[in-house]
């Protein structure tokens, strides 16, 4: 009897954990069914995939949704949306919005809005403070948590924790791997108050390395001394780099698009749209960061989408906040990068699919293979687009990168199995769900 699935996926190329290779894809009940030759099979969908790509759902550990709190610039669904377009079956979001996600019902609530109105599926860091340090061994446990997140400078508030000794508190009570934000805040402070208006290009933001580089030190000792798991959010400098390449044991590490595709010269063409925190730097640290994904330093990559309005960007610099879209360029911008031979298609995946389920132990996830979950990426490898404001999802309207022009493209995103989207169209209903991770079942 032949075999039947729900959906077929024939004649694309396989990119997998095990290799390259013109495979067929069966789904059923939402899981990876069988991969092979299927064509004496049957299903109730038979997708032509000759010509493109099948590549395990892309997972984009670090955006900032705004809900609740900021829904004039993104909110769950929108965000969401905008990744499920640009080829994102997954996220995790932050926990600085209003209010602070650092506790029990804070994290409920989030998953509460999240569930069957996302259009991928989602997990939310639970953000580390003095006030909840004990807890965040049961905290990070919860259902619906990516684990914890500490700022350790470029925040406000309580979740900001800038003193080693709350750090090392976070530390002595965390058992899965927290993600820091590591930036020293008394040198931010200082960089604050040379107040230069007007131009970013000309500001001494970016050229400080130090801000970065004494913080991700401090980690480094602090994790060591307490046998702890770090994961370093969008490193940025050359210093950095070196630095974590001897803290492999302990230490992960994350960089973003806008890091490895812009540098300090993008200031002069697009002013404040570049400004981030952690800084787009000058070319010898994205030249850096690239030479750390080659060796094998980097482990994965994350957006850092975190949407301002246009008028909130037009402010004058340095009142202009900080933050740009990316969830929905991620995958566009770095198949360019593979087509331009900066990394191989391979290594995008183990960056953006295989790393995050294994630096995070998401169950089901991360590789095409038969009992997971049947989250996929199709791409067109030769598919030559414009990226557009008009494209982008996001409640914002825009992006830095209107009106570049990329090889490789997002044709389809499957979520559970489901049809999501299909050639920029959204196909199926929202029906997002919490991810769920192996140390936390």
């Amino acid at each position: 009897m032949p075999q039947v699935f729900d959906v077929i996926l024939s004649g694309g190329a396989l990119v997998n954990q095990d290799g390259e290779g013109a495979r067929d894809v069966g789904v059923r009940d939402g899981k990876i069914a069988e991969i092979g030759d299927l064509s004496r099979a049957s299903a109730g969908e038979t997708i032509d995939c000759r010509g493109l790509h099948i590549l395990p759902g892309v997972i984009d550990s670090q955006v900032h949704f705004r809900e609740p709190g900021a829904p004039h610039k993104e909110d769950l669904e929108s965000g969401s949306r905008g990744a499920v377009l640009g080829g994102v079956v997954g996220v995790f979001d932050m926990p600085n919005t209003n209010p602070l996600t650092t506790g029990e019902a804070e994290l409920a609530d989030k998953v509460a809005r999240a569930s069957g109105r996302m259009h991928c599926d989602f997990a939310f860091w639970v953000g580390g403070t003095h006030e909840n340090a004990a807890h965040l061994g049961e905290l990070e446990r919860l259902p619906g948590a990516a684990g914890i997140k500490v700022f350790m400078g470029s925040s406000t508030g309580s979740l900001l924790i800038a003193d080693d000794a709350g750090v090392a508190d976070v530390l002595s009570h965390t058992r899965r791997r927290a993600a820091f934000h590591s930036e020293d805040e008394d040198r931010l402070n200082l960089r604050k108050s040379l107040r230069i208006d007007g131009d970013p290009s000309s500001h001494p933001v970016w050229r400080d390395v130090e801000t970065a580089v004494r913080a991700t030190r401090r980690l480094m000792h602090i994790a060591r001394e307490k046998g702890a798991l770090v994961h370093v959010l969008h490193v940025t400098t050359q210093e950095e780099i070196a630095l974590l390449a001897e803290h492999k044991d302990i230490a992960s590490v994350e960089v973003t698009p806008h890091h490895l595709t812009m540098d300090a010269s993008d200031y002069a063409r697009i002013g404040t749209l570049a400004q981030m925190n952690p800084p787009v730097r000058e070319a010898r640290h994205r030249e850096a960061l690239w030479r750390g994904v080659a060796q094998g330093v980097v482990d994965v990559l994350g957006s850092d989408h975190a949407p301002h309005t246009l008028e909130e960007k037009a402010k004058p610099y340095p009142n202009s906040p900080s933050g740009m879209t990316g969830v929905q360029t991620l995958v566009p911008l770095l198949l360019d990068h593979v087509n331009a031979g900066r990394l191989t298609l391979q290594r995008f995946v183990d960056l953006t699919s295989a790393g995050p389920a294994r630096l995070f132990g998401i169950a089901r996830k991360g590789r095409v293979a038969v009992g997971y979950d049947a989250d996929l990426t199709i791409v067109d490898m030769k598919r030559r687009e414009t990226i557009r404001n008009s494209w982008i999802a996001s409640r914002v309207g825009w992006t830095p990168y209107d009106g570049k022009e990329v090889v490789g493209w997002p044709v389809g995103t499957f979520v559970r199995g489901a049809k999501v989207m299909w050639e920029g169209e959204l196909v199926t209903p929202s029906q997002g769900a919490a991810m769920r991770f192996w140390n936390a079942l």
